[in-house]
């Protein structure tokens, strides 16, 4: 008898979290314009977590008032919002875009690592230069074309090449431009751009692991070593 009661206690509470994001989601996306993408509840706050249109906004349960900046850890002064959403990129890269990625796999490929880089980004050549003898790695390289038109060129022909990996390498590393025809579906290239608009990736290199922290600039072989056996 106690445990169905304590069923349609939980059932009772679920319906009502249900309605509350219903309503909630309806009302964003009125207000707002744009497609609810996540609902949560943050419970010591009594505020809900909405993602819209690649931000994070709050509101209470009410929706009497929306909240469109930083929640601030008084404590330890950490960027939640900020935390959470690069937490939210990293796991949309590592679970659903890696078809627009250059992937790279180092001996068992265990560890995860992704980047945005422009082709032509002095930084990420040598970063490339630096991180070689990285194992056990396993390395999506996001195409990021924005420093000049010989950037997206490159990228082209780079994605067009029948061993990317290796066109890709060849030019970052041993500074050997790419020779492919810009002929092939460079629908993943569109993809990356688009997706570093709504996520505001705006700078190469940019590096994202798979536990959610997210390194603007390259990051000396050591340090990355160091970070990526800390997970």
């Amino acid at each position: 008898m106690f445990k169905k009661l304590i069923t349609l206690v939980l059932a009772a509470w679920a319906m009502t979290v249900f309605a509350n994001e219903a309503e909630i989601r309806k009302t964003i996306e009125s207000k707002l314009g744009g497609k609810v993408e996540g609902i949560q509840k943050i419970a010591p706050l009594g505020l809900y977590e909405v993602i819209v249109n690649g931000h994070i906004v709050y509101v209470d349960e009410k929706q009497t008032t929306f909240i469109a900046g930083n929640l601030i850890d008084a404590k330890t002064m950490k960027n939640l919002t900020e935390e959470r959403m690069n937490k939210i990129v990293s796991s949309s890269l590592f679970a659903g875009m890696t078809d627009s990625a250059i992937k790279q796999v180092r001996g068992n490929g265990k560890r995860l690592l992704a980047t945005f880089e422009d082709p032509n980004c002095g930084y990420c050549k040598r970063f490339h230069r630096d991180i070689q003898k990285l194992d056990n790695l396993t390395l999506y390289i996001f195409m990021l074309p924005m420093l000049s038109e010989d950037s997206l060129k490159k990228s082209k022909q780079i994605w067009c090449s029948a061993d990317r990996v290796r066109a890709w390498n060849d030019w970052m590393i041993d500074n050997k431009p790419p020779t492919a025809k810009e002929d092939c579906d460079i629908t993943a290239l569109r993809k990356n751009i688009e997706f570093a608009q709504r996520y505001r990736i705006g700078g190469t290199p940019n590096l994202f692991f798979a536990d959610g922290e997210r390194v603007e600039g390259a990051m000396p072989a050591a340090k990355l070593e160091e970070k990526l056996n800390s997970k």
